[in-house]
C-alpha cells in the first residue's frame, strides 16, 4: 500500500493553532536547533537541563529521517579500528557502556558472531590504511586481522563495562554451534555489543527529558525551516503552509545528511556533506531466525560491505549497503540490494531459503558522513565535528558534520557546550550517568519486572503490565493510569499488540500528527509486517477522533502510508 499527497494538504488547521500557538506567541530563545533527529534531540535535552531557553524545530516527525534507517545497533564499530579511529571506536564503547545503563529499558547486550573464511586475509592492507590514511584494496578481513581488533575493542571497551571478553573457534566447534553455517567456515569469532529493538521510542524518551525541565524547552515537529528575514528564521507549518519568524542568540543546524541543505536554504552555501545510503529488509523467516540464535551474525564481504542479520521482534533485520547518494532524491531500497542481502545471506547460511515473499518491510536512509572525495564509503570516518560560522547579522552557526546513533549523547553534550560557550553560559549539569526516559529505575533482572508489574498494574494483568514495561521502560506507569481512567483495556479489533486506550495515550502524549507517525515510529506495527488495510482504517478513527480530522482527511491519511519507509527529501 503506497500513496502520497502534498504535505501542506493534511491536518487540521485548528490542531495546527494549537500546537504551534507556544512558539508564535513567543518567537524567540537563546538557542534554535534545526533537525530533530536523535542528534538534535541530544542537543536539545542537554541544552534544556542547563536552564537554557531552546526551541527545537523538525521539518518531519521527530526522528524519521536518517535516525529512524539505522541497523538498531549501539556498537563501538570494530572495523573502524582498521581506519585507525582510535578516538571514535574508544568514545562509543564508553558510550554504548553508558547507554546500557541509562537506558536498560531500549538497549540491550548482544551477542555478535562472526563467520571467518580466511586466515591472513587483509593482513597487510589494514597497516596501511592506519599509517597512510588511505582507503587501501577492500577485501574480507581474515582471522588474525580480526583477532588483533576484538583485541583492541576489549581493551577501549573495558572501562565501565561489564561486557565478557571476545573469544574465537576454530571449524568444528563453530559448525556444532551453527549448524546451519556455511561448512567454507574456518572460525567463528564471538564478542558482545548492543542493540535497541526501538530507536524511535529511545528518541522520543529523550526528548520528553528536555521537555520535562520546563517551558523553556519547547519542540515542534512538522515545522520547517525555509528561510532568512530580518535576522530571524522563517518557520513554516507543514500542516497549514502559514510562516512565521523565529529569533535566536545561536543557531544550531542538525539536519543530518541535509545538513548543506538546510544551509543553503538559509541563505548559506556549505559542501561538508557526502552522505551514503544504507538500506534494509525485514524477513519473516523462523528458519533463519533460529540460525541466528539470538545474536547478531556479523560479516564482512569480499567488496569491503558489511552484512549483519540480526533477530528482532520476532523477525531478522538484514543490512546494509553503503552507497554513494544524492541528497537531492529519495532513498529507496533497490531490487539490487535486496538480491545483494540474499546472496549473502545465502553465503552464510547455504541451506536456507529466502525469497521477497518473506520481506514485512524494507527501508533506506542516508549516513550522515562528511565530504570525503578520495575514499570509498565503507572507509569514510563515522566520526562527527562541529563547524562554527556567523550570518550577516552575525548570529553564531554551529553546523553539525557526522554523528552516529550510539555516541548521541556524548554529541549532544558537546554540541551543547559549544553553544553554551557563545552564550556565556556555564555548564550545571552532567548527563553523563543520568538516566534517559523510562530507563530511569528499570528493573533488570526478570523478578523485579514481576515486583514492578504487581505494584504498579493495577487490575490489568500481568502479562499486559509487563508487556507496557518491556515497550516504554517505567514510564509504562503513565500509559496504565491512562488506561485505567479510560475504564478499559481492549485491544485493537485488527492488532492484539495495542489496545485502543494506549493508542490514544500515544497520540494525545507523543506529538502525533499523522497516521504515518503511529504506524512507523511510536509503534512497531509497520517495522513487524502487521499492517494491513483494516487495521489503518482502525487506527485512522482513534487518531483521527483524538485530533479532529474529518472523514476525507482520515481517508487521506490512510491513503499516505508508505509501509516501505523512505527517507523523505
Amino acid at each position: 500500500m503506497k500513496g502520497s499527497y502534498p504535505v501542506g494538504q493534511r491536518g487540521s488547521s485548528k490542531e495546527s493553532d494549537i500546537r504551534l500557538q507556544g512558539l508564535r506567541d513567543n518567537p524567540t530563545a537563546q538557542v534554535l536547533i534545526i533537525g530533530g533527529g536523535i542528534n538534535g534531540i541530544a542537543t536539545f535535552r542537554d541544552l534544556a537541563l542547563q536552564g537554557v531557553s531552546v526551541v527545537l524545530v523538525e521539518r518531519e516527525d521527530f526522528c524519521s529521517g536518517a535516525s529512524a534507517a539505522s541497523s538498531h545497533m549501539i556498537h563501538g564499530g570494530v572495523r573502524y579500528l582498521e581506519n585507525g579511529e582510535f578516538r571514535l571506536v574508544k568514545e562509543s564503547l564508553q558510550e554504548r557502556n553508558r547507554l546500557l545503563a541509562s537506558a536498560p529499558h531500549y538497549v540491550k547486550p548482544l551477542q555478535t558472531t562472526m563467520p571467518i573464511f580466511t586466515l591472513f586475509s587483509g593482513l597487510l592492507s589494514a597497516p596501511l590504511r592506519i599509517l597512510r590514511h588511505t582507503q587501501g584494496k577492500p577485501q574480507e578481513r581474515g582471522a588474525v586481522l580480526i583477532k588483533v581488533g576484538l583485541t583492541l575493542y576489549d581493551f577501549f571497551g573495558r572501562n565501565g563495562g561489564r561486557m565478557p571478553r571476545h573469544e574465537f573457534f576454530g571449524r568444528k566447534k563453530s559448525l556444532k554451534l551453527f549448524p546451519e553455517l556455511n561448512k567454507k567456515v574456518a572460525f567463528t569469532a564471538t564478542y558482545y555489543d548492543a542493540a535497541m529493538e526501538s530507536p524511535e521510542r529511545l528518541a522520543l524518551d529523550t526528548l520528553k527529558d528536555g521537555l520535562a525541565t520546563g517551558s523553556h524547552a519547547r519542540a515542534a515537529n512538522y515545522l520547517s525551516a525555509v528561510g532568512m528575514k530580518d535576522g530571524g528564521v522563517v518557520l513554516r507549518d507543514s500542516l497549514t503552509g502559514q510562516e512565521f519568524s523565529f529569533k535566536a542568540e545561536v543557531i544550531i543546524n542538525t539536519s543530518g545528511p541535509w545538513t548543506d541543505l538546510t544551509n543553503k536554504t538559509l541563505g548559506r552555501s556549505t559542501s561538508y556533506m557526502a552522505g551514503t545510503k544504507g538500506s534494509h529488509i525485514v524477513l519473516d523467516n523462523p528458519e533463519l531466525l533460529a540460525a541466528c540464535d539470538s545474536r547478531e551474525i556479523f560479516f564482512e564481504n569480499e567488496d569491503g560491505r558489511i552484512v549483519l542479520m540480526y533477530p528482532i521482534l520476532g523477525r531478522v533485520l538484514v543490512g546494509t549497503s553503503d552507497i554513494p547518494h544524492d541528497m537531492s532524491e529519495p532513498a529507496v531500497c533497490t531490487e539490487e540490494e535486496v538480491d545483494y542481502f540474499f546472496d549473502l545471506v545465502k553465503y552464510i547460511f547455504p541451506d536456507i531459503n529466502v525469497d521477497r515473499s518473506q520481506i514485512v518491510f524494507r527501508y533506506s536512509g542516508v549516513r550522515p558522513l562528511p565530504k570525503s572525495d578520495d575514499l570509498l564509503p565503507g572507509f569514510v570516518s563515522r566520526d562527527y565535528r562541529i563547524v562554527k560560522t556567523s550570518d550577516e547579522a552575525d548570529i553564531p552557526w554551529l553546523s553539525l558534520v557526522g554523528g552516529k546513533w550510539t555516541t548521541f549523547r556524548a554529541l549532544g553534550e558537546h554540541m551543547s557546550s559549544e553553544a553554551l560557550k557563545l552564550l556565556g553560559i556555564k555548564r550545571t549539569v552532567s548527563t553523563t550517568d543520568m538516566a534517559i526516559g523510562g530507563g530511569k529505575n528499570f528493573p533488570i533482572s526478570k523478578a523485579s519486572q514481576l515486583e514492578w508489574a504487581e505494584e504498579n498494574g493495577g487490575e490489568l494483568e500481568t502479562d499486559r503490565t509487563l508487556q507496557l514495561l518491556n515497550r516504554y521502560g517505567t514510564l509504562a506507569s503513565e500509559v496504565i493510569d491512562f488506561v485505567h481512567a479510560a475504564n478499559k483495556d481492549e485491544n485493537l479489533l485488527h492488532s492484539s499488540d495495542y489496545s485502543k486506550a494506549e493508542i490514544q495515550f500515544l497520540v494525545e502524549r507523543e506529538h502525533v500528527v499523522h497516521l504515518s507517525d503511529i504506524v512507523h515510529r511510536r509503534t512497531s506495527l509497520a517495522f513487524t509486517g502487521k499492517v494491513n488495510k483494516q487495521l489503518l482504517v482502525e487506527l485512522s478513527e482513534i487518531v483521527g477522533a483524538e485530533l479532529g480530522w474529518s472523514s476525507d482527511q482520515k481517508a487521506q491519511e490512510v491513503q499516505g502510508i508508505q509501509l516501505e519507509s523512505v527517507s523523505p527529501v
